[in-house]
């Protein structure tokens, strides 16, 4: 692809590889959390980035998975897993689970563009999950569990469809992908016992069954743009 050639590591790697490495099914998350402390939403609707800072907002399936794996990369300031592109206020997660709400679980991500480019964002995006099945990624079934990206700019919409039409091209998989590509409009960070979650609960048994391998796997196929 021509995009990687933006970041001489990704160029470096075989995203065919990657593919084949991380893209296994998922068992389905247990229904409730370890810890039971709740913490009220903090509404970020209109979040603006910090000085020479961007935002992604990405919807992969489980945000504990895509937490886990943006937080290891160089240039990215914070990860906050949340809820997207629905229309109940302030939604919980039990709402959200029950794919009533339109609401997708999230990463919102600060990065910044010197280091990593949103188009490198979208790379490891889009080999880190599987964008070609509706409403479901592995186990995890609803459209709570959809692939999406919410766009902050027209720029990152024309890179999100550059990106897509290039995967596409490459037929690096046998499906179409349906990633949805919308503007952003909303986003509640999740409750504090979904922050950090797989970081600070690596036993749990999700955690070292799903995560722990993907992470693995992940790590080691972008080991150059990972933090030290």
């Amino acid at each position: 692809m021509n995009a990687i050639r933006r970041s001489p590591a990704l160029a470096a790697m075989s995203i065919l590889c990657v593919l084949a490495a991380i893209l296994t099914g998922c068992a389905p998350r247990p229904e409730a959390p370890i810890q039971l402390t709740k913490a009220t939403n903090i509404p970020m609707t209109e979040t603006p980035a910090p000085k020479d800072r961007e935002i992604a907002t990405f919807a992969g399936g489980c945000f504990w998975c895509t937490e886990a794996i943006f937080q290891d990369l160089k240039g990215i300031d914070k990860v906050v897993s949340g809820y997207t592109g629905g229309k109940v206020p302030n939604p919980s997660y039990e709402q959200v689970c029950n794919g009533s709400t339109g609401y997708a679980e999230a990463t919102q991500i600060t990065f910044d563009p010197k280091v990593i480019t949103f188009r490198d964002l979208l790379h490891i995006f889009f080999t880190t999950h599987n964008p070609t099945t509706l409403n479901q990624q592995g186990a995890d079934r609803g459209t709570q569990y959809r692939s999406g990206v919410f766009y902050h700019s027209e720029a990152q919409k024309q890179v999100a469809q550059e990106v897509i039409a290039e995967i596409t091209k490459e037929r690096l998989y046998d499906n179409p992908i349906v990633t949805e590509v919308t503007g952003f409009t909303n986003f509640y960070s999740a409750e504090s016992y979904h922050q950090n979650y797989y970081k600070d609960n690596p036993n749990q048994g999700y955690c070292s069954a799903v995560i722990a391998p993907k992470v693995a796997k992940f790590r080691d196929h972008y080991r150059a743009l990972l933090k030290p």
